[in-house]
């Protein structure tokens, strides 16, 4: 057998290894889908809940004597930054990473092991990252809020469009923006809406930071469930295409040895 075929069977054979690799996964990605999503949809809704209860809250007379209330005139920033775990999910991390181009002078508090390998943090996993560790980090935040130390607090994260779908987006958490299309009701605060307010800002930012970790893992493991099927339709197609020029190779190389038995019978 001649070096070309030999050379196009160890191609055929490593790319065969990797087409291996890409199913399997494929196939731990979609193990995954499911439980992502209903995850994502149960964030989304207790996102809507808070963001409805603060909506009301910040509809009350006295809603700008609250700090989480004062209006942004430019100042310091803070990005909470929401990137997966693994790569090999396509443009997912590439994506978000583009999006913080713009800011750099703001604090980077990254969530999602790339994420936090990128901008030198301790590692925290996004897909471990439970309601407890987004209420300790939205506490922190709105103490340092509150004083004074930041001015505007914004989440990079992923909206889930469908499988095949999803873009980065940066949401502006903090200050807090009174929703005019809020209708008045007949509720009643005790002791009254601004030191409610104040108490639930904290509770309403972490379902937020929750509900965000959760759509984007949704986005992540969608984005390598269709890489990894591009990937190994590629791959198909890549031994396809060897196999028929080794086929080609071998018939040629047998062909020359007939040729060469004929011609030395001949002699």
């Amino acid at each position: 057998m001649s070096a070309n075929t030999k050379s196009l069977k160890l191609r055929i054979k490593s790319v065969d290894s990797t087409l291996h690799l890409t199913k399997a996964m494929g196939l731990v990605a979609s193990s995954k889908i499911r439980k992502a999503n209903i995850a994502m949809q149960t964030g989304r809704q207790y996102e809507a809940a808070v963001q409805s209860v603060v909506d009301l809250l910040t509809s009350a007379l006295d809603y700008r004597s609250s700090p989480f209330m004062r209006e942004y005139q430019g100042g310091k920033t803070k990005l909470i930054v929401i990137a997966g775990d693994r790569g090999l999910a396509g443009g997912y991390n590439a994506n978000v990473f583009r999006a913080v181009r713009d800011f750099g002078d703001a604090e980077i508090i990254p969530i999602g092991k790339r994420a936090c390998e990128r901008y030198g943090a301790d590692i925290i996993s996004s897909e471990k990252f439970y309601a407890a560790d987004a209420f300790k980090l939205a506490q922190q935040l709105c103490s340092q809020f509150a004083a004074g130390e930041f001015d505007r607090l914004g989440i990079v994260t992923t909206n889930y469009i469908s499988m095949m779908t999803q873009t980065p987006e940066i949401k502006w958490v903090l200050p807090l923006k009174k929703n005019n299309d809020t209708k008045t009701t007949a509720a009643i605060f005790e002791p009254d809406e601004r030191v409610i307010l104040d108490i639930a800002v904290p509770e309403y930012l972490s379902g937020i930071i929750v509900a965000c970790v959760r759509e984007s893992f949704a986005s992540e493991v969608a984005a390598r469930r269709m890489a990894m099927d591009s990937a190994g339709k590629n791959a198909q197609q890549m031994i396809d295409n060897l196999q028929l020029e080794y086929n080609r190779a071998r018939q040629g190389a047998i062909t020359q040895e007939i040729t060469e038995i004929v011609a030395g019978a001949g002699n």
